[in-house]
């Protein structure tokens, strides 16, 4: 029997990370959880073992970031939370915030 990761799962590393969701050929892959030791937390879509499309990433001093990635990066429209709770749109490329956006413009 080949030891390969199929289907829904929860696999937790030495360090402590851990994700739940769906597994294609060992690589995370569709839709999950991963979870750091540290608190930080993404949820969402999953492509060859990379965030890519639509997910919540949060951090242990509240801020937030739910939007668009791709190849593992933030990519596209996403809205940011700060650490009071100040919402801002944004559009964001290889990881790298490009420009805030009023919300209108978010909404087209």
């Amino acid at each position: 029997m080949d030891n390969v990761i199929q289907g829904k799962g929860i696999y937790t590393w030495a360090d402590n990370r851990l994700f739940e969701g769906d597994w294609l050929d060992n690589k995370m892959h569709g839709k999950g959880v991963f979870s750091w030791a540290d608190g930080r937390k993404y949820q969402g879509d999953y492509i060859d073992d990379k965030k890519h499309g639509h997910g919540l990433f949060s951090w242990p001093d509240k801020r937030l970031y739910d939007g668009f990635w791709k190849n593992g990066k933030q990519d596209g429209v996403g809205i940011y939370t700060n650490q009071e709770g100040e919402v801002r749109h944004g559009k964001w490329s290889g990881g790298k915030r490009v420009t805030w956006i009023n919300q209108e413009d978010y909404e087209e």
